[in-house]
């Protein structure tokens, strides 16, 4: 009993020890897109602000509430310190070590293997998952928080079920049903609100009943039997075929479109041709691991546009039905090995099948990866023969591991040593190449930072965030020429939706625009940059036409045009009708000193107000329907509304002599 408890405290402490310099890393990439939101309507310091919070999610219909809620754990506004994030995830991989431990002990038993040879492979693959170094880009990455609690939920409630199902055997129906409820019911929820691959755990309660229970443990008492067969109808079989049969939709109308998916470079088919080569090279990095990887960069991977385009995609679909088909077939001679590889493909049905995703992430093994070396385990706990050779392994595994993990999690905690590399193994990704220069511009090394880019940008001209990035470098050694305008033009043209990259760069860059810092960038110049991208029909969606257009808007303000601003204020507005555009554009034009203008943006607001875009179905409407119950909007557009009036009766109105001009009525 002490070995394994002690054996156990050892392996936390060496976990801790390997993962302690990443802790002390920066934000990263998806941690600025999501975070902000701690701060996004004020401190969380009351309920008000507690609710409009938990209901901001947007990722899945859920929102991932149980995600956020662990994030005010770590901080209650923003900015904060990225310290007590990348703690907490650290704690969770424990205790996920932990309950990964208790099953596979379980397992173990459930499979007719020892007490301590069960004990002994569940410490060893338990080690193995735990010290693995492809799950520091999980574990140190702080919003995949998100990826690390479904499998918490996973754990959990494959526990309790199994104790459910283990008290039905002894006949104590009640209880035992009511547990089997609570893991497959409750903890699928559970895991649904931490992010959507939580509604997995159904099929894997299902692999573990046709592999390790059903043909070694059946159910013998008639009525406990009724009750275990309603139980897995009603929580895992009915689940997981409407998983199975929206996933099999999803793909079919995808294929039968043909047409890339919204901002995707790849059609639906391109995507399933090629997820089995993604999913290969995930296996490969599992079991020949390395000490360092592609990282969070992987926008470079080339899609398979044909079965034999590149010449592994059907190679690499074959062998992973091959892998699959025999372990179904060998799941009585090879059980727990059978299970491991069932268990991780069906963990990666969500994010590698035909959800249109990005092709490639790291983090998506966290969750699937949970059994894959437990076999291994098994046979290594199994000393009867080549003891000495099984002996060695037990020490050098983990400790091997634990090498390259701590190598990792080094570079985690060094955001200029980690951008460098990741750029150097990522050559043609533009998302590490321009995340390097960044870095490179931020220690004062703007030559190395435009030689980068200029060197992608040849070969990836549409890369918008490569062109911006070459402009901020080119300021920084004395101006920039026509060339660079001439590139930064050419991405426009044909960049896809960049989300949030075009409204943060032209924020940051029109002062230096208009304050003449940059040598040959000029307003006008940010002005053309933005209306080639309102000719983009790759950005002809709402959302960045409304972007685009307010920019123009903020442009003209700053040039002291508050006519063509109010304008284009109003045309974005129209584009999407939101209370949030409404505000953020008003109080602008007051804090340009134009307050009339912004009272009668106020005004088109509240005309147009009745053709406000609908909110989406889950968590969007939710938190509409929570901000509408606190009269959040109205309680912020009536305060604005006032200090715009005080401010044009203090004099500071600033309204022109022909204020028709601006295009909105009296």
């Amino acid at each position: 009993m002490w070995g394994p408890l002690l054996t156990g405290l050892m392996l936390v402490m060496l976990t801790v020890a390997i993962y302690s310099p990443g802790l002390r890393g920066s934000f990263l990439f998806d941690d600025f897109a999501n975070l902000p939101a701690l701060g996004t309507t004020g401190p969380i310091d009351n309920w008000p602000a507690f609710w409009r919070y938990i209901t901001s999610g947007t990722a899945d219909p859920t929102g991932r509430p149980l995600t956020l809620l662990t994030f005010l754990l770590d901080a209650h506004d923003w900015p904060a310190d990225p310290f007590p994030f990348k703690r907490t995830n650290l704690i969770l991989h424990l205790i996920n070590g932990i309950l990964l431990y208790t099953l596979l002990a379980r397992l173990g038993r459930l499979l007719g293997h020892g007490d301590r040879q069960g004990r002994i492979a569940g410490l060893l693959g338990t080690a193995l998952w735990l010290l693995h170094p492809l799950l520091v880009s999980t574990t140190l990455y702080i919003v995949q928080r998100e990826a690390m609690l479904p499998a918490t939920c996973t754990l959990v409630g494959l526990l309790l079920w199994l104790h459910g199902r283990n008290l039905l055997t002894q006949g104590r129906t009640v209880a035992g049903l009511a547990w089997s409820v609570l893991g497959l019911g409750g903890f699928t929820v559970l895991g649904m609100l931490a992010k959507a691959n939580g509604v997995l755990l159904p099929i894997f309660a299902l692999l573990i009943e046709a592999v390790v229970l059903s043909p070694r443990h059946p159910m013998q008492r008639g009525d406990a039997r009724q009750a275990h067969r309603l139980a897995l109808l009603a929580l895992g079989v009915i689940p997981a075929a409407a998983i199975l049969g929206y996933l099999f939709w999803t793909g079919l109308h995808g294929v039968l479109a043909g047409s890339p998916i919204g901002i995707r470079p790849w059609s639906m088919g391109q995507r399933l041709l090629t997820e089995p080569r993604v999913l290969l090279d995930y296996l490969q990095l599992l079991w020949l691991p390395r000490p360092f990887s592609s990282g969070l960069f992987n926008d470079q991977y080339v899609a398979s546009t044909s079965w034999l385009q590149p010449a592994t995609t059907l190679p690499a679909l074959l062998a992973v039905l091959a892998l699959i088909g025999l372990a179904w077939w060998q799941r009585q001679r090879h059980s727990a090995l059978a299970l491991a590889t069932l268990f991780y493909f069906a963990g990666q049905l969500l994010e590698s099948t035909s959800i249109p995703l990005e092709l490639y992430f790291e983090h998506r093994n966290y969750l699937p990866a949970l059994l894959m070396f437990w076999p291994l385990g098994l046979w290594l706990a199994d000393v009867r023969e080549l003891r000495p050779l099984k002996y060695a392994l037990m020490l050098v595994l983990p400790l091997g591991l634990a090498w390259m993990t701590h190598a990792r999690a080094e570079l985690w905690g060094n955001e200029h040593s980690q951008a460098l590399l990741w750029a150097k193994i990522n050559p043609a990704s533009a998302r590490a190449q321009t995340n390097a220069a960044q870095i490179e511009m931020q220690a004062e090394r703007p030559q190395a930072a435009i030689l980068r880019l200029e060197k992608l940008l040849a070969h990836q001209p549409n890369q918008v965030q490569l062109a911006f990035n070459l402009i901020g470098a080119r300021c920084m050694t004395g101006g920039i020429t026509t060339t660079d305008l001439a590139a930064a033009q050419v991405a426009m043209q044909g960049t896809p939706n960049t989300g949030t990259l075009f409204a943060n760069w032209f924020e940051r860059t029109m002062p230096v625009a208009l304050s003449g810092e940059c040598p040959g960038l000029t307003a006008g110049d940010l002005q053309e940059l933005i209306d080639t991208g309102l000719k983009n029909p790759k950005l002809s969606a709402a959302g960045p036409q409304q972007d685009l257009t307010y920019l123009r808007g903020k442009i003209a303000l700053a040039e002291g045009q508050p006519d063509t601003a109010l304008t284009d204020f109003t045309h974005a507005l129209d584009l999407q009708v939101r209370p949030g555009m409404a505000l953020e554009a008003a109080a602008t034009l007051g804090r340009a000193g134009y307050p009339t203008y912004g009272l009668r943006l106020l005004d088109h607001y509240k005309a147009v107000s009745g053709s406000a875009m609908e909110t989406g179905f889950g968590m969007p409407w939710l938190h509409a329907w929570v901000l509408e119950r606190q009269h959040y909007w109205r309680h912020e557009l009536d305060h604005l509304r006032t200090q715009l009036t005080l401010d044009a009766k203090a004099g500071s109105g600033n309204t022109p002599k022909h204020s028709s001009q601006s295009g909105m009525p009296d």
